[in-house]
């Protein structure tokens, strides 16, 4: 599982860091949603597509999490070629955030058993 980095105190020498939260569903109900997000896909990207596909249907957005101690608002979720990112925003400043290194807040928005699944799927 990918650290994000929380902070870096003033005077230590290695940074804070923490696993991004999960909205903690077991490895069998997680597989359940794979299957059904890549049921008839063939292949990676294909399969990616259907989790971006069930992830724009059943994630609550938008929603704020906090960023390397920033609050921010989750907008919306794009596909790009190799990720499916978060878009955060923050007064008039935009930023994708891979999905995959996105922290959740707690409570975790509906639909994030989603995020969940689609970190499952990649490995992390």
């Amino acid at each position: 599982m990918p650290t994000i980095l929380a902070h870096q105190a003033p005077g230590t020498p290695t940074p804070v860091r923490y696993p991004p939260p999960m909205a903690s569903k077991g490895t069998g109900a997680l597989q359940a949603m794979i299957e059904e997000a890549t049921v008839d896909m063939d292949g990676h990207e294909d399969e990616r597509v259907g989790l971006f596909v069930m992830l724009e249907e059943h994630l609550a957005v938008p929603f704020t999490t906090t960023v390397v101690g920033v609050e921010v608002t989750v907008r919306k979720i794009d596909l790009t070629a190799d990720s499916i990112d978060a878009v955060c925003t923050r007064g008039h400043h935009r930023q994708k955030i891979d999905l995959l290194d996105l922290p959740l807040p707690t409570p975790a928005p509906d639909g994030a058993g989603w995020i969940d699944a689609y970190r499952h799927w990649a490995g992390r």
